[in-house]
């Protein structure tokens, strides 16, 4: 199959994306990226797979980051990234020829795509890859110390926000012992493997995130989702937990699980990347084709 051209396209005003339309695609996958991550980081290595098997690929920035519109930049807004990813589903809806949407998030837009498919009963399959599917044991992780730095900067920049100030940022990926949200061994390196050089990702997020990652835990509403879903985990996950993100597809009602002997950057690259995104293309032809 000849490789589809790439579109650039603008959701709601804001929200910019790239679009794979194949020629005769009935269905469509919106793809979205993890914490702080934009769409030039791997991210769209899979939507062309994905519009290799014939499907139309949806991939966004969030607004606040990338090439998204947005300020103040760099906001991770819990609430507002879900808003993106509805945008882009009711997007996907009513492209041409289009009669079924599915969703791929990765890492924290995993735990996204879980929350979407368990909300919107008219999903018609999922893919969540490393997916982040509880906050609580995610920050659970973190060092103490780290906790107790990421909790001043993050309490001094939401009340700030309150009183109209300009937003405190912290390091979103940092090397263990540095004052970042994810510091574990593999983060940076893992960052930086799926960063080209003329990428739009800063290692930078508002701090006040550092408040509400604990209380978003997508997982717990697994029951809900009606459509197949595939949960992809990186059994050497460092950031994620595993055994979360397994029960979502113990719970799911059609729930898949594959497990891959990696860590979780490790998906993204490579042989790990093949495996993954063949099984991965193979699941979401057979269920939106």
């Amino acid at each position: 199959m000849a490789a589809v051209l790439r579109q650039d396209i603008t959701l709601g005003g804001e929200v910019a994306a790239w679009l794979w339309h194949p020629e005769g695609a009935k269905g469509c996958v919106v793809l979205g990226h993890g914490f702080s991550a934009v769409r030039d980081m791997r991210i769209d290595a899979y939507a062309e797979r994905f519009a290799e098997a014939g499907l139309a690929a949806l991939l966004f920035d969030y607004r606040h980051f990338g090439a998204s519109g947005g300020q103040p930049r760099q906001l991770l807004d819990i609430k507002r990234q879900l808003e993106d990813w509805r945008t882009a589903v009711a997007y996907a809806r009513g492209l041409d020829g289009v009669e079924k949407v599915g969703l791929f998030g990765s890492s924290f837009g995993g735990g996204h795509a879980i929350e979407i498919a368990a909300s919107d009963p008219n999903v018609d399959a999922a893919v969540a890859q490393c997916p982040m599917t509880d906050g609580l044991l995610a920050a659970q992780r973190m060092p103490v110390k780290t906790a107790l730095k990421v909790g001043k900067l993050a309490l001094q920049d939401e009340l700030g926000s309150r009183l109209g100030r300009k937003p405190k940022y912290i390091a979103a990926a940092g090397k263990p012992g540095d004052v970042a949200i994810m510091s574990a061994e593999d983060t940076l390196p893992g960052f930086e493997s799926l960063t080209p050089p003329d990428s739009q990702w800063v290692n930078a997020v508002a701090a006040r995130i550092g408040l509400w990652v604990g209380t978003y835990r997508p997982g717990r509403h697994a029951a809900s989702i009606t459509c197949p879903i595939l949960i992809s985990v990186c059994e050497k996950d460092s950031l994620v937990s595993v055994d979360a993100a397994a029960k979502v597809a113990d719970d799911a009602p059609q729930g898949e699980l594959t497990r891959y002997p990696i860590g979780h950057f490790e998906i993204y690259t490579g042989e790990w990347f093949e495996r993954a995104v063949t099984r991965q293309a193979e699941f979401l032809a057979r269920h939106l084709n």
